[in-house]
């Protein structure tokens, strides 16, 4: 059965618009075929976007594209892009496929096939995204292990989740040559076809995928004599296999090297797009949309912006996009749409903030909690000097720490005519402050300026002073009152709002912290301790950890750099890599001490290599014996209850064609790793599976570096990680060319530098990837910061809480000051105006039970829960609901869900709090907790549960 079709990388080696005039003549050609020809069909390679685009320079064409739609002789969708599945949140695959159905049932209807062509390998959960979708067939070709004999066979997800898979021997384009050459030879290339491919065949069908990169194919295929279908007519028939055929089984994700090169290279490729696309991510899924639907529900112009967000989030998933494997232009336009995403994303969370902070006055703290359960953290806050502590609703003092004062004095200008001052000045602004008073006398004009000034003021009375006091010249200063920034340790409700009343400091004895951090009484050795986590700083720069459990590991944080003659999508060292991992000098400065956070900077200077030299590294002038001296500072953070080291590794990237890794020593061997993402924790073994395994392997060297999203985490040592990184569990022992044994080390990659989109000749491929084309950007040169956390543990990766550490690493408390107007006297503030607490209108619980987003939908909430625990567990959901229902992910209710009033107050979750039995009176989001309702959601392991919430 030929199927006729297109790959499109709508940006590549060309950037988006460029393409995008191939696709519309391409197009062009394709719709005038059909229109000539009914038996034509065409298949789009399974993303919608490419239609849009399409449709945006021809909106004339609407019509016929509908038309074929609908007729089921142009298959269109399911998805919106075609997303690397490793480098974006599982939420945004999840709206990926959202927006891709709901755009092609507008045309008439998506393909009913998760047709993945050319991802560089498939993620654990993608069978149950599909099916949750509807979607209960897939076609693919990258990562499928050796194993699979077949052209067909049965992925389960890390749910359980089980869907039948046709994979794609010789990729998407195996029929390609099919219609090449004299027409008279036609019956011997089908001949040749044949043989190949009934080896491969499941079923009774032969699925010829007749297309290629940006291109359409002939018209004259119909005349053939084979028979033409679109994707979906293929596999909805017998190309897919009968249902109750025997055909192999794989489990979780598809990352094998056997059958195809799966390009693990673009993992870290550009790191700053990676750093950048998860900020986008964190903005959006988990600010943005959650906030705006507690605090602004109904909302049109949020709704709005956050839609904007999510379509640029999602292009710029695709995999040639945030893969970092396009050229520099395409590079750069992505990087500036995940930029355009992620400030569309804040323009909302401004909007909630300016709402919370109106509804505060003037001098107090609104820090609202992102999390679905409580959370106590650190935020900082700028202070008058005499209004320094924090007292909460209760009138209870808050734990807090100085960090330091700024500066008081802003501006000293001579002006012989003292009227140029009101020229500075707009209404009571001053330099970004609010003007609070002024004095003249002795030749001297002082301005006092304050952050957030009250009492009275009018320009009017300015601009008199500044007539009086005459000519001058005058020596005019800007002072602002005295201002210290503090951290305080602050508890907030889940989903909810804590506000802080700054008040003058008292003599009294400071609040009670859990896990503060100890003092070291003679200061002999940098060391931070807080009972949960004891931080040692050695003499070379490396870290040496102890937890509360007795799990220790010296060394952590070693530094190695070695060379890359790769390109975006293969890491390769050169034949005579020189790995260097030992500073020139090593600089340890304390930069803050207390009970609530204690940091150390570490400085370590290193003499790496300009380059690779000749033409391994596009070098130029310069060769491997030019030295750059590089400093790489750490900044390591120890705060009160956390027992991870929070990490921050800043440096000038100035050295090109190479990698540097941070490595840590693992506390016992071990003999795989465990890494979240994508709505799973995936055990890797040490090793990938290369073509030795049975396949042909596409000629690419299989390395074990993976990535990992949110942690990783090996034999008792853990990493949080702030956007997706690679990673690798490194082994030491080595018979021959063999590296065999347990893994010894976790080493993530900080920055990998190369020249080239693809090498023609690249030491671990033996095929381009791409066309060779260079790219300078793709060195990463100039500033680069890097964040993570550390923390040894005990047992297992759930028992550590690893997703709930993560989630509290990623995810910090919102802080903003208070602008509405002061209230009479000087009582504390109550959370929220409407009752204490402060709460929002939902709190989830529930062991490895974690919230993925949370957002309006139809005038409920809607949430979605996944279950990161190996074992079944219950998400318990409360809330001021009466009714809920699971739905799909297309928005559609289910089924309904028990609602109850019972065990409200069984476990800790209000424990300090105490509520009247009636009802919330409406007047805000923080509805009482006594009116609040329970639903419990039964979750298997990695099950994906979607549940919405709202009225009987």
């Amino acid at each position: 059965m030929v199927v006729p079709h297109t790959h499109w990388d709508r940006e590549w080696y060309l950037p988006f618009q460029r393409f995008r005039a191939g696709l519309v003549r391409m197009l062009d050609e394709v719709l005038d075929a059909m229109a000539a020809d009914p038996a034509y069909r065409f298949t789009m390679d399974g993303q919608l976007a490419a239609v849009e685009d399409y449709l945006e320079i021809r909106p004339a064409r609407r019509g016929d594209v509908a038309r074929f739609v609908a007729e089921g002789r142009l298959a269109v969708g399911p998805w919106l892009i075609l997303a690397d599945e490793f480098l974006c949140a599982g939420e945004t695959l999840l709206r990926n496929l959202e927006y891709g159905m709901r755009g092609a049932a507008a045309l008439g209807g998506a393909m009913p096939v998760g047709y993945l062509p050319d991802q560089f390998g498939h993620c654990a959960q993608m069978p149950q995204m599909l099916a949750l979708a509807g979607l209960r067939r897939a076609c693919l070709w990258r990562g499928v292990p050796a194993h699979v004999d077949r052209d067909a066979f049965d992925w389960t997800g890390a749910d359980g989740t089980t869907i039948r898979t046709r994979y794609l021997p010789g990729g998407y384009g195996n029929a390609f040559g099919l219609f090449t050459g004299p027409a008279e030879e036609m019956p011997d290339r089908v001949t040749a076809f044949v043989s190949t491919a009934e080896g491969w065949a499941a079923g009774g069908t032969l699925l010829a995928m007749y297309g290629a990169d940006h291109s359409a194919p002939a018209r004259a295929i119909t005349a053939s004599g084979l028979r033409v279908a679109t994707l979906a007519e293929a596999l909805t028939g017998e190309g897919g296999g009968a249902a109750g055929e025997q055909v192999p089984r794989v489990v979780g994700e598809l990352r094998s090297h056997a059958r195809a090169s799966i390009l693990p290279g673009v993992i870290s490729a550009r790191v700053p797009l990676k750093q950048a696309m998860a900020r986008a991510e964190r903005v959006l899924t988990r600010y943005a949309e959650p906030l705006s639907a507690l605090w602004l529900a109904g909302d049109s112009a949020c709704e709005r912006l956050i839609d904007m967000a999510w379509r640029s989030v999602i292009a710029c998933s695709g995999h040639d996009s945030v893969t970092g494997c396009g050229s520099d232009e395409t590079a750069q336009q992505v990087a500036a749409r995940i930029a355009e995403a992620g400030q569309t994303a804040q323009a909302v969370v401004d909007l909630v903030a300016a709402s919370l902070s109106q509804a505060a006055p003037k001098g107090s703290l609104v820090v609202v909690n992102p999390s679905p359960f409580e959370r106590t953290g650190l935020v900082l806050a700028d202070l008058p000097e005499d209004r320094a502590s924090l007292v909460d609703a209760s009138g209870r003092s808050v734990p807090a720490q100085r960090l330091e004062h700024a500066a008081t004095l802003l501006d000293e200008t001579v002006m012989d005519d003292l009227s140029r001052l009101l020229g500075r000045v707009h209404e009571r602004e001053l330099y970004g402050h609010e003007i609070v008073s002024w004095h003249a006398g002795d030749g001297v004009f002082t301005v006092t300026v304050s952050r957030h000034a009250s009492g009275a003021y009018t320009y009017e009375d300015l601009r008199r002073a500044v007539v009086e006091a005459g000519p001058g010249p005058w020596v005019v200063r800007t002072v602002a009152e005295p201002v210290v920034t503090v951290a305080a340790l602050v508890t907030v409700p889940p989903l909810g709002r804590a506000v802080l009343t700054a008040r003058p400091p008292e003599p009294r004895l400071p609040a009670p912290v859990a896990n503060a951090l100890r003092t070291d009484a003679y200061g002999f050795e940098p060391v931070l301790d807080n009972g949960l986590l004891r931080v040692r700083v050695a003499g070379d720069g490396t870290l040496s950890l102890r937890g509360a459990d007795g799990t220790e590991v010296h060394g952590v944080g070693r530094i190695a750099h070695g060379g890359d003659a790769g390109d975006t999508y293969n890491y390769a060292p050169p034949p005579d890599d020189r790995l260097a991992d030992r500073p020139s000098r090593v600089v340890v400065e304390e930069i803050c001490a207390g009970p609530l956070t204690g940091a150390y900077e570490i400085t370590r200077v290193y003499d790496w290599p300009a380059g690779l030299g000749g033409d391994a590294g596009d070098a130029g002038d310069e060769t491997d014996d030019e030295i750059v001296p590089t400093a790489v500072t750490t900044r390591v953070e120890l705060r009160a209850g956390e027992p991870f080291a929070r990490c921050e590794i800043t440096m000038d990237v100035r050295c090109r064609d190479h990698r540097v890794r941070w490595h840590a020593p693992l506390p016992r061997a071990a003999a795989g790793s465990y890494a979240e993402g994508q709505f799973a924790v995936v055990r890797r073994g040490l090793a990938a599976e290369g073509g030795d395994g049975g396949g042909d392997g596409g000629g690419e060297r299989p390395i074990p570096t993976f990535p990992a999203e949110s942690f990783a985490a090996a034999g008792g040592l853990a990493v949080l990680l702030d956007h997706v990184t690679e990673y690798e569990i490194v082994r030491d022992e080595i018979n021959g060319d063999e590296i065999s044994g347990d893994g010894t080390e976790l080493a993530l990659t900080l920055v990998r530098s190369v020249g080239y989109l693809s090498r023609n000749r690249n030491p671990y491929r033996d095929e381009p990837a791409g066309p060779e084309v260079p790219t300078p950007a793709a060195q990463c040169q100039g500033p680069l910061t890097v964040r993570f956390a550390v923390l040894p543990y005990a047992g297992e990766w759930h028992e550590a809480g690893l997703p709930r550490l993560a989630e509290e690493f990623r995810h910090d408390l919102l802080a903003v000051p208070g602008t509405g107007a002061a209230r009479a006297g000087d009582g504390a503030v109550d959370a929220d105006g409407d009752g204490p607490g402060g709460g929002g209108r939902v709190a989830i619980s529930g062991d490895g039970v974690m919230m993925a987003a949370l957002r309006e939908r139809g005038g409920r909430l809607e949430v979605r829960l996944v279950a990161e625990h190996p074992a079944a567990t219950e998400a318990v959901v409360r809330g001021d609901f009466t009714a809920a229902w699971t739905a799909g992910v297309l928005g559609s209710p289910l089924s309904p869900l028990e609602v109850s009033r019972d065990d409200l107050f069984r476990d800790d979750l209000f424990r300090d709090e105490v509520f009247p039995d009636d009802g919330a009176d409406g007047r805000g989001p923080a509805a009482y907790p006594g009116s609040w309702r329970t639903v419990r959601v039964p979750l298997t392991p990695f099950a994906i549960a979607t549940v919405h919430l709202g009225e009987a």
